[in-house]
């Protein structure tokens, strides 16, 4: 007989199964309200970008194309109209000098610093989790050379390397890759402390053991063991890392070596900016307003994830549909 029907006969009320993973993060989530909209700003963050040209042919405009007679060349270039040229065919404004949309300039950039910070990000998780699996994974000569590898890369000054890369690689290559490679190619040894710290911890449990005696090689322990142990820690790593990312290749860009003319980024629009910023605010004010936002909404959305995951962190919350959140509220009133 099944427990449920024992439940039934004994006359006690019927207990909710548990709910899975996945809805027991999703509601852990939900219950912070600070992550909840956070998650949504960077949703609608991430469509705006994949809509780039939807959004740009619905403004009615081009990123790429001059409008000589929206600008006073006597005056070098000022947009004409107020606040930076501000009106119901350019909704953020134009660009001095050139006149081109600045809304469309804005949603094109989007794809390209989320993007770079996506790819970064993926690619120093991916040899994050490489180098750390291997680390833990492997004999001890290994372990002593990948983790003198990854002191070694943490000592590294990500800017000066990346300045330094980024100056002598031709123009040619598409600099948006470039970009992607250059970050997520040195900043990765965070990532392997993490899995190698948490894989060293895992090996000693019973259930690696077990796989060990079952005679199964060490990457497929770390294919079918470790990793799904090891997915909560990554994921709020690399939760983090993605505003970081999106810093730094906006200051590249503000350097003058991250993306180049005419392709739209937030930084580089930030870089022409500092001469603008009195007679045209709006392209200033603008891509600024917005790498704060995606930003802050990043690390809130991150610090979410965080406490979503950490079964210790989210046992403060209160987790619960809305129905049962009224229904304790009633029974609250009631008593």
């Amino acid at each position: 007989m099944s427990e449920a029907l024992l439940v039934q006969e004994a006359g006690a009320a019927p207990v909710a199964a548990p709910a899975s993973g996945a809805r027991q993060f999703w509601l852990r989530l939900r219950a912070q309200r600070a992550a909840a909209v956070a998650a949504a700003v960077v949703l609608l963050l991430l469509l705006a970008a994949l809509a780039a040209p939807l959004l740009a042919a619905l403004a009615g405009q081009d990123p790429d194309t001059y409008h000589p007679d929206l600008v006073d060349s006597a005056a070098g270039g000022v947009p004409i109209g107020s606040f930076g040229g501000i009106s119901a065919d350019h909704w953020f404004g134009v660009e001095p000098q050139t006149g081109r949309d600045l809304f469309a300039r804005v949603v094109y950039g989007a794809r390209v610093s989320l993007g770079v910070a996506v790819a970064a990000t993926v690619l120093q998780v991916a040899i994050g989790l490489v180098v750390g699996l291997a680390a833990a994974l492997g004999n001890r000569w290994i372990d002593q050379v990948l983790s003198r590898i990854t002191d070694i890369n943490v000592a590294l000054p990500l800017m000066v390397i990346a300045l330094a890369l980024l100056a002598i690689v031709p123009p040619s290559f598409p600099r948006p890759v470039l970009i992607a490679l250059v970050i997520g190619g040195i900043n990765w040894a965070g990532t392997s402390k993490i899995v190698r710290a948490q894989a060293l911890a895992l090996k000693s449990l019973d259930f690696v053991s077990a796989a060990r005696l079952a005679g199964r090689g060490r990457w497929s322990i770390a294919r079918r063991e470790l990793l799904p142990s090891l997915a909560a820690p990554v994921i709020t790593y690399a939760a983090l890392l993605f505003p970081v990312n999106i810093t730094v290749e906006a200051a590249l860009s503000f350097l003058g070596v991250g993306i180049k003319p005419p392709t739209p980024s937030w930084g580089q629009m930030l870089t022409e900016a500092d001469t603008w910023y009195q007679s045209a605010p709006t392209y200033l004010l603008i891509p600024a307003g917005l790498l704060f936002v995606t930003v802050l909404s990043l690390t809130v959305l991150g610090e979410g994830v965080r406490t979503a995951l950490d079964p210790r962190a989210a046992s403060r919350l209160r987790i619960g549909t809305g129905r049962e959140e009224r229904g304790e509220r009633t029974k609250e009133r009631a008593s």
